[in-house]
């Protein structure tokens, strides 16, 4: 579990399983975006994960790079974990990839 602040757009190792169906499953990065006031009140966050299996025209799905991975997050798998779920930190998304993602998830859940 991280011990430190869990920051919007940080990138964090997450043990997602157990999952049903279709869920993306196994330990993976997610970028966390939920913001940072609920961060810091709740003990659950909402995330993205990442997958290294891309679909660039997928419009559910935002460019990113992990650890020198070309990777893509999952806006379509967006979900609420438990904080206990997270690892070590792995870095941040830049500006420019956060700005994609709330694009995104504005496309797909607030715009519709």
């Amino acid at each position: 579990m991280v011990t430190s602040k869990i920051f919007r757009y940080g990138l964090y190792w997450a043990q997602l399983d157990p999952t049903r169906g279709s869920e993306i499953s196994k330990t993976r990065p997610v970028v966390v975006v939920s913001p940072d006031d609920m961060n810091r009140s709740l003990e659950t966050v909402v995330v993205c994960p990442l997958t290294s299996q891309l679909h660039p025209h997928w419009a559910s799905r935002v460019a990113c790079a992990c650890d020198g991975v070309a990777s893509e997050i999952a806006v379509d798998q967006i979900r609420t974990i438990s904080k206990s779920r997270l690892a070590r930190s792995i870095g941040r998304i830049d500006a420019v990839t956060q700005q994609d993602l709330r694009q995104t998830i504005a496309l797909l859940y607030v715009n519709s």
